[in-house]
């Protein structure tokens, strides 16, 4: 099979190179995944390249986290899927044995592993993985629609449900209005009966938030932040924040829009990782600051269920063979997209 493999950590450009391998084998309990959508994301999977998380054991190492394809093979001890079956991965994997697991916070399993890390992923025509990863495509959901859904939504709705605890006629801030977490943070604030507040960096951005059913929408390089947010709920504030940026200059500004007692969430740190933080405000307005990342099984189940009834949508700007994507990764950081790109192995 063809494969984009990694041999050895280093700049990203040299390090990740197309490559021909064996098809996987195939375990007790995995099932070999005809891989025929994946997710592009440029700051992940060259971090990764780089050695971020640096896991040597893993070398040679094919990386893509959320593969979405046709079942061609599985193990004896599978159970869930079959050969044929319309599937994608979920690319995060809870040990279920943790003090966490077991107090059913799987979302926060310290022992976690992942797809396109420690084990290889979907960057290849073919895609070995654990039965616990696998998720059945509804037929209405196009494998690259099922790639972008599972990027993101299971995570945006973990950051919102589980961990923001958002509830009917709250008010909520997204961040990052235009990017791969803000839109789906958007459909499913309002799924759960918000007051949303669209917060990007341009006019177009932010117009993509509002187009997604955003009440309002914040441009926060044209506008102060704070006073926008502070205006459109009569000095109030916000009850969640949204955070999916870590800007150290817009950070500041979206955590004072919280309103008393309010609460930020927060998954990834593509405009940081450092930013300032008020401390004697935090104390004061007793507000509450969570991280997470990824999402459980339930919120993969609910997220695609969501999708197949046409309750969340997906924004996808190209589909792009696998030898291009170098030329995505380039896409992408030039802000020449609007939407996920996404990568077939098959074509």
């Amino acid at each position: 099979m063809k494969a984009n493999l990694i041999k050895a950590y280093g700049p990203w450009r040299e390090t990740m190179r197309m490559a021909e391998l064996d098809r996987p084998s195939v375990g007790a309990d995995e099932a070999l995944i005809e891989v025929h959508a994946v997710t592009a994301n440029r700051t992940r999977d060259t971090l990764i390249a780089e050695g971020k998380p640096h896991n040597p054991d893993a070398l040679p190492l094919v990386t893509g986290q959320d593969p979405a394809g046709k079942v061609v093979e599985i193990g004896t001890d599978v159970t869930n899927v079959k050969v044929g079956d319309r599937v994608v991965v979920s690319g995060r994997m809870a040990c279920g044995k943790c003090k966490l697991c077991q107090a059913g916070r799987m979302g926060d399993c310290r022992n976690a592993t992942s797809v396109g890390i420690h084990r290889w992923g979907g960057y290849a025509e073919f895609c070995a993985v654990p039965q616990q990863t696998v998720f059945p495509v509804p037929d209405n959901i196009s494998f690259a629609e099922a790639a972008v859904i599972m990027r993101h939504c299971p995570t945006a709705l973990q950051l919102l449900d589980d961990k923001g605890q958002l509830q009917p006629g709250e008010w909520v801030l997204v961040m990052g209005a235009g990017g791969g977490l803000g839109g789906p943070g958007i459909q499913l604030a309002k799924l759960m009966g918000a007051n949303v507040i669209a917060a990007a960096g341009a006019d177009e951005r932010v117009q993509l938030g509002l187009d997604l059913g955003a009440d309002y929408g914040v441009n926060y390089r044209t506008h102060d932040l704070t006073e926008e947010v502070k205006r459109i709920t009569d000095g109030r504030g916000v009850d969640v924040v949204y955070e999916n940026i870590s800007d150290p200059t817009t950070w500041p500004k979206a955590l004072a829009s919280l309103a008393y007692a309010g609460r930020l969430v927060t998954a990834g740190a593509h405009g940081g990782p450092e930013v300032t933080l008020n401390v004697r405000n935090l104390y004061l307005n007793r507000w509450q600051i969570k991280g997470a990342a990824g999402g459980t099984p339930q919120n993969v189940e609910k997220s695609l269920e969501f999708a197949k009834t046409g309750k969340i949508t997906c924004a996808i700007d190209h589909v792009m063979p696998l030898e291009e994507l170098h030329d995505a990764y380039d896409m992408i950081e030039g802000g020449k997209v609007s939407g996920k790109v996404v990568i077939d192995p098959s074509l």
